[in-house]
């Protein structure tokens, strides 16, 4: 009711709205059923979509006959899934009922199912367990201040029963969980994402335009930020017109870009950058990226990275994109969430800061020791090499139980 309310003047709650009209028919008239072995993976947005990716693709590359369909909660997820090459069969998550449970079910008639990190809907979760589907939760973090395990949390707990295996992201959560779950269904795998943005890194394709853009001036990235990150980092942009900004907002609908643009004089949008309309850029020094799709590969060209979400509720976004191009971070004071965090400070890949004063003060030093830069982004790098392998662990287990074969 309430995202029905919000779709009146919110994009995305009527994006989330219009995207799950007549869904059962528009799945029953899309997914044939076959005889060959279904996958089907559900994420809560981009970011879990991220976190699954590689396990698909490898299964992809071990099974080529399987059939797989993928769900989205968000439209931040759907919207970019949609459109994707690899993959066809995307959809949203019809709500979470007894019926809708029982007739998504009767529709995909999955052989096996992959949830990723956060999402736990009750009734697909129990009609899941009453169909005896294998059902495995990947890249997942338990901490102990989560639901599970409060003493209210009873009504969780037992969604937990309903899978099958869980590959959790660091040591820590399978110590957590287990005291819920038993040790015999719970594997330390790692973040899958460190495989994804391996791959996009060694798989590099040059972004129009970015080349040029940024010389062979110093160039600082500034991806996924809020009103709070944009806030820390205005005064700096606007004193130091010899470094090139690329300046990615998390959210590119017009109302915030405008606001973002307003907050750096003399920016520029990247579609207006692209166009040849006799426009002269060459003073240009901020460029505002006005859509989504190329921030893991904006990184590339930078000499240091910022990453937003660290000074809201929003929490810390993806820190690896960045770091496997071997660039330091730099990101807010909220990041408990995030163990990678914790970890590439702890390693020196990152620094996390608490205001703006701070903020120009940790750039001035490293804007004057390219050796710093060189070793802290080192350290970067090193850091998501050594922690890849997740998906070929989840990948091993399905193929040491067979889930897949005949």
């Amino acid at each position: 009711m309430g995202i029905r309310i919000a779709s009146l003047w919110n994009k995305k709650a009527k994006l989330w709205i219009n995207g799950r009209k007549d869904l059962f028919k528009i799945l029953r008239s899309t997914y044939k059923v076959t005889y060959q072995k279904k996958v089907w993976m559900h994420c809560a947005s981009l970011g879990e979509f991220e976190q699954g990716r590689p396990v698909l693709k490898k299964l992809k590359e071990d099974y080529p006959d399987i059939s797989i369909v993928i769900t989205f909660f968000s439209p931040s997820g759907y919207e970019i899934a949609k459109n994707d090459k690899d993959f066809k069969l995307v959809f949203y998550l019809p709500m979470d009922s007894p019926s809708h449970a029982k007739k998504l079910l009767n529709i995909l008639k999955p052989d096996i199912i992959l949830w990723v990190k956060y999402e736990y809907w009750n009734y697909y979760l129990q009609e899941i367990k009453r169909r005896n589907i294998p059902l495995i939760l990947i890249s997942g973090v338990y901490r102990s201040n989560q639901v599970f395990f409060k003493w209210y949390g009873g009504f969780y707990r037992k969604m937990l029963e309903c899978f099958t295996h869980f590959f959790v992201q660091n040591l820590s959560s399978k110590e957590q969980l287990q005291k819920l779950i038993g040790e015999e269904k719970i594997s330390v795998s790692g973040d899958t994402r460190c495989d994804r943005v391996i791959n996009i890194a060694e798989n590099f394709t040059e972004v129009p335009g970015i080349a040029d853009f940024c010389g062979n001036k110093k160039v600082i990235v500034a991806g996924s930020t809020w009103e709070d990150d944009e806030a820390e980092w205005t005064h700096f942009v606007k004193i130091h017109p010899e470094i090139k900004f690329i300046i990615a907002p998390h959210e590119i609908d017009k109302e915030n870009l405008d606001d973002v643009k307003k907050e750096f004089p003399g920016s520029v949008f990247y579609s207006d950058y692209l166009k040849e309309n006799g426009e002269d850029f060459s003073n240009t020094h901020c460029l505002i990226i006005d859509n989504i799709g190329m921030l893991s590969r904006l990184y590339k060209y930078a000499t240091i990275t910022y990453v937003g979400g660290g000074f809201g509720y929003n929490g810390l976004h993806n820190i690896l994109e960045p770091a496997v191009y071997g660039k330091p971070v730099i990101f807010g004071p909220e990041y408990e969430k995030n163990f990678e965090a914790e970890e590439l400070i702890d390693c020196s890949g990152a620094i996390s800061i608490e205001n703006a004063l701070e903020l120009e003060k940790v750039m001035n030093n490293l804007l004057n020791n390219d050796e710093g830069i060189m070793s802290r982004g080192s350290a970067a790098k090193n850091y998501v090499y050594n922690n890849a392998g997740a998906s070929q662990k989840i990948i091993s287990f399905i193929q040491k139980k067979r889930l897949l074969t005949n």
